[in-house]
């Protein structure tokens, strides 16, 4: 096997983070992730900080989102509600950083780098 196929071998699973569907709830907008890790890693902690832009671009809100558990080799749904907002302003959500990560070792490092981003819908996830 050569240094790089070793690598690659290492080289943890992306964990997928995919924004499928937003409806209006109440005056908040009900944001729905489906969060997919092919991977054998469990994550036990595993937070979002989140920052909502409108339709112009401008930001509107920033939140923390609680994602966790992230189990392995696992899709499941996550649903958070973002307060004082109505669904149709929203232009994209960025991802700005993973600001919990944990698995069985402990504290992860730079788990943004394990993400990778979609969207079902016109509003673009980013990270």
């Amino acid at each position: 096997m050569s240094w790089a196929s070793a690598k690659a071998a290492e080289a943890p699973a992306k964990i997928g983070v995919e924004l499928n569907r937003l409806e209006d709830q109440g005056g908040s907008c009900r944001a729905y992730l489906v969060i997919s890790n092919p991977g054998s890693a469990e994550y036990s902690g595993f937070a979002l900080d989140l920052v909502v832009f409108d339709r112009g671009g401008t930001i509107m809100r920033r939140l923390a989102v609680d994602v966790a558990p992230v189990r392995p080799s696992k899709t499941s749904v996550k649903v958070f509600d973002i307060p004082e907002t109505t669904c149709g302003t929203i232009g994209s959500i960025l991802v700005n950083d993973v600001i919990h990560c944990r698995n069985a070792n402990g504290d992860v490092a730079e788990c943004i780098d394990r993400l990778s981003t979609s969207s079902k819908l016109q509003v673009s996830l980013l990270k």
